[in-house]
């Protein structure tokens, strides 16, 4: 007896079965990769081998025109088609975004005018479903398909199936359009930050205009357009991590990486690894293959900061780098070329580090290239109040307070202390200050005790509890006439006094009160105006720290 064909409901779960395959595959297809017409393409040729598919079409809209993705089955041409919003059945559908089924597609005029997309065949008749892309309910694409013509297939059942897998496109078309809109988000952060980064450590930037800052300066201007190994040399706190970046971010080699690494901060037992890289299995603990710094600043910039304070092994094979461009990573033996800029800066005395044995010599000569000698803060005292207005405005504007100068005696303190700590010292002091600061006007008592002792400074000398409140009151007093341009009247005024007991005052302290009646005051710094009454004629600012 001929076996018993299939009933309905196995025909039925054979094709739920053989749909749900095809969902998988093309999950799979969609999720593997972030090249949308790869897996387009693949998912148009998983529904050509499971779903008597013979041709397929999968069009996205762009600029108000409809352009061909992915195909499969039709002639190469049919990749350059461009189709207008409510041409033909395809147009129709994302216009309308509305499924459309045409049964036999040789009845259907629509398909007249595109009759080159598809080569055509007398013997096969064919159905076409074209269902639309949606996200957020707007339709922004279709697939299209052409199906062998059977009068017993279940249209409206095949239409939803495609509409699965139009969500499913339309889900991986909107990781990709997410994806690639943080693509450029970060493209242009990454962009504005070095802009702000080559902006804030240009030349013009670097405060002062004393004898020894023109000269850093200049020597800063000569060697940041050259390849050459830079070693930056001064006390700590003076600003040698600035000039390494303003060298990079003026040099031909701005828009490559610029890389730190400070040698103090890493123990003699990792800076190796940390410098070179390593290997997996190099030791324990190494799992994977890890990139050095030396690999991280390929075509840009590494800075070695306090090299001093490497250890000899180390000094060897960074002797090496410098000496061959070449290194092999901690564990291995594969060689590694690059392609790095060395500046290196220390605080050290490196001609007593080479006589104790502690740093090599013939690695001292090959830093020792071009060298840039970082003035102390005691050595520019004419560049001592432009850093102080600098310090006032940013430090003002980043703690959201108003302060428009520093008072007569708190710029005397500043000007006789003799900053061990140099700029970085100088720097958190006025931090300080403009945190304690209640008021516009930074005065002696806002500063730190450092500053006021002569224990810790060597500046404040033994006097008199009589001499000390005279020196208080003349100081109220030339405040006070500074403020008011030299307007003995308005100044009595301000210290709730007479103008007869002003003046009596004014004589006694032989105060000159037309040295305040000059305009040019008015449009001084918050320091310039000050400075006078200490008999300084010092620069005016060209630049910021």
């Amino acid at each position: 007896m001929p076996a018993a064909k299939p009933g309905p409901d196995a025909i039925t779960v054979a094709r739920d079965a053989r749909r749900l395959s095809t969902l998988l595959e093309v999950s799979q297809a969609l999720s593997g990769t972030l090249n949308l017409k790869s897996a387009l393409q693949r998912v148009l040729g998983t529904l050509l081998r499971h779903h008597s598919v013979v041709r397929g079409m999968v069009t996205l809209l762009r600029d108000g025109e409809l352009h061909v993705e992915a195909v499969e089955g039709f002639e190469d041409r049919a990749r350059t088609i461009r189709i207008k919003l409510g041409e033909g059945i395809t147009g129709k559908v994302v216009e309308s975004g509305k499924p459309i089924v045409v049964p036999r597609v040789s009845r259907e005029p629509a398909f007249l005018n595109l009759a080159p997309r598809r080569p055509e065949n007398p013997k096969q008749e064919l159905s076409f479903i074209c269902v639309p892309i949606a996200l957020n309910r707007q339709a922004v694409g279709a697939l299209a398909v052409d199906l062998r013509f059977k009068p017993d297939r279940d249209y409206d059942s095949s239409m939803k199936f495609l509409g699965v897998v139009s969500g499913m496109i339309a889900q991986a078309l909107n990781v990709q359009r997410m994806v690639e809109e943080e693509r450029r988000r970060l493209t242009d952060e990454n962009t504005h930050l070095k802009l702000e980064l080559k902006e804030r450590y240009d030349f013009s930037n670097i405060i002062g205009t004393s004898g020894p800052t023109r000269q850093m300066y200049e020597q800063v201007a000569q060697v940041a357009q050259t390849n050459t190994t830079v070693l930056i040399r001064g006390e700590s706190g003076t600003g040698k991590e600035l000039i390494a970046h303003a060298i990079h971010y003026n040099s031909l080699r701005a828009k490559k990486p610029f890389v730190k690494v400070s040698c103090a901060a890493l123990p003699d037992t990792l800076i190796e690894s940390e410098l070179f890289g390593y290997e997996k299995g190099a030791f324990t603990g190494a799992n994977t293959r890890k990139k050095g710094r030396f690999e991280m600043a390929e075509a840009g910039t590494l800075f070695l900061d306090e090299i001093g304070d490497i250890n000899l092994g180390t000094q060897v094979k960074l002797l090496r780098v410098l000496q061959e461009r070449e290194f092999e990573r901690l564990g291995g033996t594969e060689t590694v070329k690059v392609n790095v800029r060395l500046i290196a800066a220390t605080n050290k005395d490196m001609e007593k580090a080479i006589t104790a044995g502690t740093f090599r010599e013939d690695l001292y000569y090959r830093l020792n290239v071009f060298t840039i000698f970082v003035p102390p803060l005691r050595d520019r005292k004419a560049d001592l109040l432009l850093l102080a207005d600098h310090f006032l405005e940013r430090f003002s504007r980043e703690h959201g307070k108003v302060i428009k100068r520093i008072s007569t005696p708190a710029i005397d303190m500043l000007m006789s202390y003799h900053w061990p700590g140099n700029v970085r010292e100088m720097e958190n002091a006025l931090e300080r200050a403009v945190l304690v600061c209640d008021g516009a006007v930074i005065h002696g008592h806002h500063l730190p005790p450092s500053l006021q002792t002569a224990d810790s400074s060597g500046t404040v000398t033994r006097v008199s509890l009589k001499d000390a409140v005279a020196g208080y009151e003349r100081d109220l007093i030339l405040d006070a006439l500074k403020t008011t341009r030299g307007n003995r009247a308005k100044a009595a005024r301000l210290l709730d006094t007479t103008e007869r007991i002003l003046n009596y005052k004014v004589r006694g302290y032989g105060i000159d009160v037309r040295r305040y009646k000059t305009p040019e005051v008015g449009r001084r710094g918050p320091t310039e105006a000050h400075a006078a009454d200490s008999a300084r004629e010092l620069p005016a600012i060209a630049s910021s720290q």
